[in-house]
């Protein structure tokens, strides 16, 4: 496997060399991720880029050719690469469950361990989580905004290639039904899909030529795409060629709205009356939801997806909020954290409607009914707490939280997070078991 050791800033090694020379590296440290708030106009995140992380945690060690380069470039001095190239983490990990909801504050990861592995992991913990979550994020709302109808994930082209693959999964896990990366497919098991572009149009003398070419590949169930001159000539060769048998057609230029509908009735008179329709181009949540009335069978995402919609990162922070046990804190100006490491639990009503998500400073929160403890094991002592989660069981947690929303909170319009998040710090914390006792 290869190393994941260098997937980190200069500075977490520099950090490191200092420590170990000033004797500060030993000191048990708690580390917290979380984000200050969600990106402007949305309601919800949603977590995603837990299992990629601890497969990278598996990894992260530092071989002698990364500690070559570093003793060449004199990032840090012998006795530091001495002890990276004995490292192996051997810390614990809790954190949300890869698919759950967050909300401003969440403290969806924490790392509890000497200073010196801990702040090792500060790069690459965010990094995957930054990204997987954003696209994850924005997946969700597109989801929502499809009402039940399936979208494909084909914003390979719009990304770097590794970003791409990891994305593919991300927005899988959201609710997307499949990606049109094979990467994604080989390595996550995400189903893929995928027909022709318009080059294989006009690879072609002519347009039925195309089609005719596709059908005898693929079959009659084929998505044919019918955009590349003009759109009612499209779909008259598709269903001559095929039959009404024909699977769907793809348009992928246009007013989708305006085009979904003369498509749909050109293909009723044709007598293709099961043939469905397939739109993609430039789709993000609100252009979704505003076809929401169009006879629109499917959809293709690529761009805003990939990117998150405009939200390319969630946010996410990795900060210190405890050292040998005593809570330490920032007061920078607009920068400010709540030491101590935090616990946290969702608030449902009897009906499963969630209500709040409640954070404390020192245990859990007082016990209510139909709470939800958010922090699960993820590792210990290094090793991982149990085996992979299939994506499936992600899936139906991103699924299962959503519906758990109030309605309001699932708009794509601008507003406050669909739940507040309430904070116990550590003194109201202690009155409060106290008066319950």
């Amino acid at each position: 496997m290869t190393s994941t050791g260098l997937l980190t800033d200069h500075y977490e090694l520099t950090m490191l060399a200092a420590a170990l020379r000033d004797g500060s590296a030993q000191r048990r440290c708690v580390f917290e991720v979380f984000a200050r708030h969600l990106p402007d106009g949305r309601r919800f995140g949603v977590l995603a880029g837990t299992g990629r992380l601890l497969e990278a945690l598996q990894s992260f060690r530092f071989d002698p050719e990364q500690l070559g380069w570093l003793a060449e470039h004199d990032v840090v001095d012998a006795a530091t690469r001495q002890w990276l190239a004995d490292f192996s983490f051997t810390g614990d990990i809790d954190g949300y469950a890869e698919g759950e909801l967050y909300f401003p504050d969440s403290p969806v990861l924490t790392v509890t361990a000497p200073f010196a592995e801990a702040v090792l992991l500060e790069t690459l913990v965010l990094s995957v989580l930054n990204h997987d979550t954003a696209v994850a994020s924005a997946a969700a709302r597109m989801v929502l905004a499809a009402r039940g109808r399936p979208i494909i994930e084909m914003g390979s082209r719009r990304t770097h290639e590794q970003a791409a693959v990891a994305a593919a999964r991300a927005a899988y896990l959201a609710g997307f039904a499949a990606t049109s990366n094979l990467e994604a497919g080989r390595s996550f098991g995400v189903p893929t899909a995928g027909t022709s572009a318009h080059a294989f149009v006009l690879l072609h003398d002519q347009e039925r030529q195309a089609f005719a070419s596709q059908v005898d590949a693929l079959g009659a169930g084929t998505t044919l795409l019918v955009d590349t001159y003009d759109i009612r000539a499209g779909i008259r060769a598709a269903v001559q060629v095929t039959g009404p048998e024909l699977g769907a057609v793809r348009i992928d230029s246009g007013d989708l709205a305006v085009m979904a509908q003369e498509a749909r009735a050109q293909l009723d008179e044709l007598g293709a009356h099961k043939t469905r329709i397939v739109v993609s181009g430039d789709l993000d949540e609100f252009s979704i939801a505003a076809l929401a009335a169009a006879p629109v069978d499917a959809y293709g995402a690529g761009t805003s997806v990939v990117t998150g919609s405009g939200a390319p990162t969630a946010g996410m922070v990795y900060k210190l909020v405890e050292v040998d046990g005593v809570a330490v804190a920032k007061r920078s100006v607009d920068k400010a954290t709540h030491g101590g490491r935090k616990h946290a639990v969702r608030r449902h009503r009897e009906s499963g409607v969630a209500t709040e998500e409640v954070i404390a400073a020192q245990g859990q929160p007082p016990a209510m009914p139909h709470d939800l403890t958010l922090q699960v094991p993820l590792v210990r002592g290094g090793q991982r707490v149990g085996s992979a989660e299939p994506l499936a069981a992600v899936r139906e947690r991103v699924r299962a939280r959503l519906a758990s929303l109030p309605w309001e909170g699932l708009k794509l319009s601008h507003g406050e997070p669909a739940l507040p998040t309430s904070y116990i710090p550590a003194a109201a914390h202690a009155e409060a078991n106290r008066e319950e006792q």
